[in-house]
Formats: C-alpha cells, structure tokens, sequence
C-alpha cells in the first residue's frame, strides 16, 4: 500500500509526470480535480475548498476558524486515501502529513525560474510577465502554507526522498526512476506500522477539526496525540466553561476512548484588553 507524494515549483512539469507514474503503476491519482468531486461526501463545499486549499490558515477570528476545520478535512480526504495504499497524493504538504510514515516515497520538483515561466505560459497561453508574478505568487503561497502549518521549509531537501530537477533530466528517465523506487522493498516491509499511524492522524485531524468548528470556544491550536484511541490534550483556554466543553467535544469524536488532559486556564483576553 505504497503511497507516493509529489511537492512541486508550479511550471516544472510534475502533472504530467504524476500522471504517467500512476498509470504505469496502477495507482490512484489525487489531484485536486479528484478532491473537488469528492469533498462534498466530507461535508465540504466547492467555495470553501477554494478558500483553504494550499493556502496558510489563521485562527483568531470564528470565520478563520472554520477554514482551518475545512483544511483538516482536506487532510482526511488525503489520509483516507493513503490509507487504502498504491496511491499518489499530488501537493497539498502530502510528505508533511504523512511524515512518519515509511511506506511513502516523497518526491520533490523544481526547475530554473525562467524555463518554469515557458513552460507555463505557453501551457496556458498567458503572457510571460504575468506568467512570472504567477509562478512568483504560487511558490510564495505554497511555501507559506508549509512554513506555516508544518513548521518546515518547502525548500529543505531533507524533506523529501528524492528531489528532481526538471531542467536536466528528461521527464522519460524521471519516471523509470520512480517507478524502479515505488517497488523498493523497504517500502513494502513498512506498510502495517502506517495503518496505525495513519488512524491515529485521522483520528487527531477529526478531534481538531471538531474543537475548531465549535461555537462555543474561542479555540487556539492545541498539542494533540493520539494512540489507539487514547487522547492527550494540552493548551490554553478562557475560561473553565470553555476547558469543560472542549473535553465533551473530543470525548464526542467516534473513536476516542479515553481522554487525558493539561489544560491550561489562562484569561489572556483580559490582559489583551489592558494592552
């Protein structure tokens, strides 16, 4: 149940590589084409999508909130299909998601600047100039979604497994290269530590998404794990009303067992309010 993630430079030609990968491999390919038909069956609306796909979340006000749940169920959405195997999850931080996973072959794809703003200008018959604040902004926004939800930099070769760069090296060898890699061994061996490790993400991305989706708390990200069903939450909260309902709410989860918490009381309004 290999599973395959591909981070690219928008106009390196990745797509088209994915594409090819997953038919000689007879993988399913997830794209955001394939997200879009099927975010409706998690509750997640086509406008939203848009608003929270590949971009930095925010948390201080309700609305923001709401956004970083729908993030989270673009994550279940990745995760659910990762944990049915012989997949390619394309962008989206798939690598960060499922870092502690070793059944996943991360790959990485850059290009030079000026020979990205080609390609894609004449993909999408664009002018160059344009073309290049395209390019510009994409790479800004996908390193700040990165920088901001895994606390990584996109550009930090040790994040991934192999790193491609599609100015030298032809896209037929780029795929004999992967594909030899997807059916390493190691990969195989790996596959039954990742089922687990793969519910206990889902498990953790359904009890945040539930937290910042409540009406009730004025939520600010907490630390949580999970294991087997056993929950252990730490943070900071208003008030003991706020502390109470936070527990039900994770208690709530289907899945969740048993609940341990270190919830921290902090009246942090009051103090921004003498500031």
């Amino acid at each position: 149940m290999a599973v395959i993630t591909f981070s690219r430079e928008m106009g390196t030609g990745a797509y088209h590589i994915a594409e090819e990968v997953a038919k000689r491999l007879k993988y399913t390919f997830v794209d955001g084409a394939r997200i879009s038909d099927i975010a409706p069956k998690y509750g997640l609306s086509a406008d939203l999508l848009q608003m929270v796909d590949e971009k930095p979340p925010s948390y201080i006000t309700a609305e923001d909130r709401k956004r970083a749940a729908a993030l989270n169920t673009v994550e279940l959405i990745l995760l659910d299909f990762a944990r049915k195997g012989n997949v390619i999850l394309y962008g989206r931080g798939g690598q960060d998601l499922l870092k502690e996973c070793r059944n996943v072959l991360r790959l990485r794809f850059i290009a030079d600047f000026e020979e990205r703003v080609e390609r894609f200008a004449e993909r999408e018959w664009i002018d160059p100039d344009m073309a290049r604040s395209m390019i510009r902004r994409s790479d800004h926004q996908r390193g700040g979604f990165i920088h901001f939800y895994f606390d990584r930099d996109w550009h930090d070769p040790l994040g991934y497994d192999l790193v491609f760069n599609t100015s030298r090296m032809s896209e037929e060898a780029i795929v004999e290269c992967i594909v030899a890699a997807a059916r390493d061994s190691h990969l195989k061996e790996a596959d039954k530590s990742a089922v687990e490790l793969i519910d206990n993400t889902m498990l953790m991305k359904k009890i945040e998404a539930a937290l910042l989706n409540s009406n009730e708390l004025d939520y600010r990200p907490f630390k949580i794990d999970v294991e087997k069903g056993t929950v252990r939450l730490s943070g900071y909260l208003a008030s003991d009303k706020e502390k109470k309902e936070a527990i039900r709410i994770v208690e709530s989860v289907k899945g969740v067992k048993s609940v341990q918490e270190d919830i921290q009381v902090v009246n942090y309004k009051a103090y921004k309010d003498r500031s």
